[in-house]
């Protein structure tokens, strides 16, 4: 997660250590997990993994955007679309944190579950969802997440290797995106009314809307209050985006998962639009 920039780019370090203040009695064991050397399963839990993730998708894209300058266009994934949002100006970093720090008890009290990463389509599954069953992210068109406890995750897994279906258990104890945390997302909601919430200073795409998200969006509560339970489109944001134009598309996370996915779109292998390396391989050390 980027841990090797901290301490020898001057930026990045202040942002998250701005982030570390803010995340209060939890910041020394979230630090600890981020910077050591072999983390312990803890790094996975909620309380560690989300506001990391926030934090330092935060600190790359602020730091990038010193350096070569605003990007005209922004869309994130899951907590990466409150980072896009923090970029934007929908809401000050600092408040951001306070708000992802608020709900991760209620988040981190659901039930016990996770996410498999499933390489089918969505009718390929269909069969599957249900009561139990959730269909949590559509990142490509073969590229699926589930979300379910963690009985009907393991039955689920069971079934679709059954089938042939390459699967593999994603690194999370909850599960997000599914109607599994909807109640947990509610009880911590209401930090956000207090909020101060303005429209994106830049095109900002959403992958909840799978569309650029207007000024009365962006300024709603339970836009943002009902995220952890909502499908992520990102398949069809990315879509749309690409649509609208051309782009040197640029990703601000730990890792690279979003640049395969947009490698391997029409667009960008027509040509049409460029994907860069992560942006750890753009700041100096």
């Amino acid at each position: 997660m980027a841990a090797s920039l901290y301490g020898t780019d001057e930026d990045f370090t202040r942002t998250m250590d701005e982030a570390f203040a803010l995340m209060g009695p939890r910041s020394p064991h979230v630090r600890e997990q981020w910077l050591a050397e072999r983390p312990s399963p803890d790094f996975d839990d909620v309380t560690v993994a989300q506001p990391l993730l926030y934090a330092v998708g935060y600190a790359l894209g602020r730091a990038t955007a010193d350096r070569y300058g605003p990007p005209d266009t922004l869309l994130g994934h899951s907590a990466g679309e409150m980072v896009a949002a923090a970029l934007a100006g929908v809401f000050d970093f600092a408040d951001g944190m306070r708000l992802m720090m608020a709900r991760l008890p209620a988040l981190a009290a659901t039930e016990p579950g996770g996410m498999l990463a499933v390489a089918a389509s969505v009718p390929e599954v269909e069969p599957l969802l249900g009561r139990d069953v959730h269909l949590a992210a559509v990142n490509a068109p073969r590229q699926l997440l589930l979300a379910a406890a963690e009985r009907p995750l393991r039955r689920a897994m069971s079934r679709l290797r059954e089938r042939g279906m390459t699967v593999r258990r994603v690194p999370a104890r909850q599960a997000f995106h599914s109607p599994l945390v909807a109640a947990a997302s509610t009880r911590a909601g209401d930090r956000w009314t207090g909020a101060a919430l303005r429209p994106p200073s830049v095109r900002l795409y959403s992958a909840y809307d799978a569309a650029p998200l207007t000024a009365e969006r962006a300024c709603d509560p339970s836009f943002w209050i009902g995220q952890p339970a909502r499908t992520v489109h990102f398949a069809r944001a990315l879509d749309r985006l690409l649509d609208d134009g051309d782009h040197l598309l640029l990703e601000t996370g730990p890792g690279q998962s979003l640049t395969t996915l947009a490698r391997r779109h029409p667009r960008v292998l027509a040509g049409r639009s460029r994907v860069l390396g992560t942006t750890e391989e753009l700041i100096p050390r």
